[in-house]
């Protein structure tokens, strides 16, 4: 026991709950911990790495960035038990100078091992060597123990506090709005409905059966077709050749069930779909049709109209079965409404947002950064540069439209004329090659925008934007939402919308009406611009995507 108390540049913090010291106040101390060698600590980690010397194997057990050597007697506990990849461990030692010769600082002299989590080496899917992000795909409760997914989610969670911060600095209120919903707020096709019917429709029609098992082979094919792609990339890396086999075996076995599903399929008679004009919705678990949200700023205008100016953050969905690296079924989203404002208002707040934000990471997130920065990408620290002191170039639709059609040197997929809706390839030429800066287009044609969007004088376009930057596109969508009730009506009739679906937004018009704007900001490609990762399925938790939802 020490007699007297540590110096305030010695003291280390422990977790609050668990009792064990946080590496990062060791590791990330000017003389990275060598002040408080001789001082007991507890530890806990996974082994990333192991290796074996005077019969004391060392492990290096990882919770924050960079690796951690643990010394290990085998008096204390067995080599086998200890040193595979992935065994959990919590120790109390020693710090102490390293025993080896290594990049390494300190290291910790274990004296008792108090947990020791085993691994089933057969089949837990990390090793010490690099694994594709690809192939850990489907191990997505494992994946966060490698580095490049651990330095990512670090940088997700800077991300999220920026994100609060801002918005609470700026006096917003949150607000938590509905994931499900009556109302189909961007009046889109691709929704999910949310029904607790199905089962009683599958008793009343048992050809019911034939229409899971289609949706079912449906997803199995698509995952066959990742998977693949798995393998070619597998084997254009460096990856291990036990890793190419698993894969290999790991496909094979879904290219089989493939096969018994179609041949099953093949012996029924007649092909069945879910009806859902034949459900009765009244008897629904909410007496009507239901969908999960796939924008929370409807219901947001109705508290920007009491309260002013109102935020929220959570899940999107979007039922599209298109292959996308930037875009998933679910996905986080971060939305505003503001009363009393107009368009300008609401592009001056998402500049003055995405500068905020990625400030934050440069400030916050010094390591990660510099280890995404060697391992993914090394222009990652100049892109966020680029936002935080660079200006923001507006042009018009029109104008963005103009200088599309003068480009010669290069010929688009979808041809450029007034009223397309300008997709990747015609944003990142405009961002990458034309003006090389972050870059704000509004005034769209209203045919390309939600219906409660405010026309313009002209007739032909609505108050809207779209903030597009390099690498990764549009990360935001902003708008001013029409407050005069006959032209939302139009609107809504024009659309063949059911007006019965937006009776309750409709009484804001008539009940202390207010110009609203607002934006909806797409968190998760943001994660892909900070991390320079290319496939948001690497950037997302527990990504959900068209024929994947692992977990």
């Amino acid at each position: 026991m020490e007699s007297e108390q540590p110096h305030v540049e010695d003291q280390i913090s422990l977790s609050k709950y668990s009792k064990r010291v946080i590496l990062e106040t060791i590791l990330g101390r000017p003389d990275g911990g060598v002040g408080l060698i001789g001082r007991r600590i507890v530890v806990g980690g996974w082994v990333k790495s192991s290796r074996e010397f005077r019969k004391e194997p060392a492990v290096q057990a990882p919770e924050a960035l960079g690796p951690k050597d643990v010394l290990v007697d085998s008096a204390l506990a067995s080599p086998s038990h200890v040193m595979p990849t992935g065994t959990c461990i919590l120790a109390e030692g020693i710090l102490q100078k390293p025993s080896l010769q290594d990049k390494e600082i300190i290291e910790l002299k274990a004296e008792k091992i108090l947990h020791v989590g085993l691994v089933d080496q057969d089949r837990y899917p990390l090793s010490k060597k690099r694994l594709p992000l690809e192939l850990l795909r489907d191990s997505t409760h494992f994946r966060p123990r490698t580095t490049t997914v651990a330095s990512v989610m670090r940088i997700r969670n800077a991300l999220t506090q920026a994100t609060n911060t801002f918005f609470q600095e700026n006096r917003f209120l949150y607000v938590q709005v509905p994931i499900i919903t009556t109302t189909d707020s961007q009046g889109s096709s691709e929704i999910f409905q949310v029904t607790t019917l199905l089962a009683k429709q599958k008793a009343d029609d048992q050809s019911g059966t034939d229409d899971f098992e289609g949706i079912k082979l449906e997803i199995i094919k698509a995952t066959i077709k990742e998977k693949s792609k798995q393998i070619e990339q597998l084997k254009r890396s460096d990856s291990n050749k036990e890793a190419v086999a698993a894969a290999i075996q790991d496909l094979k076995k879904t290219t089989e069930l493939a096969s018994q599903l179609e041949a099953k399929q093949k012996q029924k008679s007649g092909k069945h779909s879910i009806q859902t004009d034949k459900i009765n919705f009244s008897e629904d678990f909410f007496s009507c049709k239901t969908y999960l949200t796939v924008s929370g700023r409807l219901h947001l205008e109705s508290y920007a109209s009491a309260l002013g100016n109102v935020y929220s953050f959570g899940p999107r969905f979007h039922a599209n079965k298109f292959d996308s690296k930037k875009y998933l079924a679910e996905m986080w989203m971060v939305e505003l409404e503001m009363a009393f404002s107009e368009l300008e208002d609401s592009m001056e707040c998402a500049i003055d947002f995405l500068k905020f934000i990625c400030k934050w990471i440069l400030e916050n997130c010094t390591e990660d950064l510099k280890f995404v920065s060697k391992r993914v990408d090394k222009l990652v620290v100049d892109r966020l540069q680029l936002i935080v002191t660079g200006p923001f170039e507006k042009i018009s639709y029109t104008e963005a439209v103009e200088t599309l059609k003068q480009v010669t040197e290069r010929k688009f997929e979808t041809k450029v004329e007034w009223g397309v809706s300008l997709n990747e390839e015609h944003e990142s030429y405009l961002t990458d090659e034309v003006y090389r800066k972050p870059l704000i287009i509004y005034n769209h044609p209203k045919e390309l925008k939600p219906f409660n969007i405010r026309l313009n004088d002209d007739g032909k376009t609505a108050a809207a934007f779209d903030v597009i930057v390099p690498k990764v596109g549009a990360l935001i969508r902003g708008s001013q939402s029409e407050e005069r009730i006959n032209m939302l009506s139009t609107r809504i009739k024009e659309l063949g919308l059911e007006k019965k679906q937006y009776e309750w937004y409709l009484d804001l018009r008539k009940h202390g009406s207010v110009r609203c704007c607002g934006f909806s900001f797409l968190f998760d490609p943001l994660v892909l611009y900070a991390t320079g990762l290319n496939d948001v399925r690497d950037a997302v938790p527990f990504p959900r995507s068209f024929g994947k939802a692992n977990n």
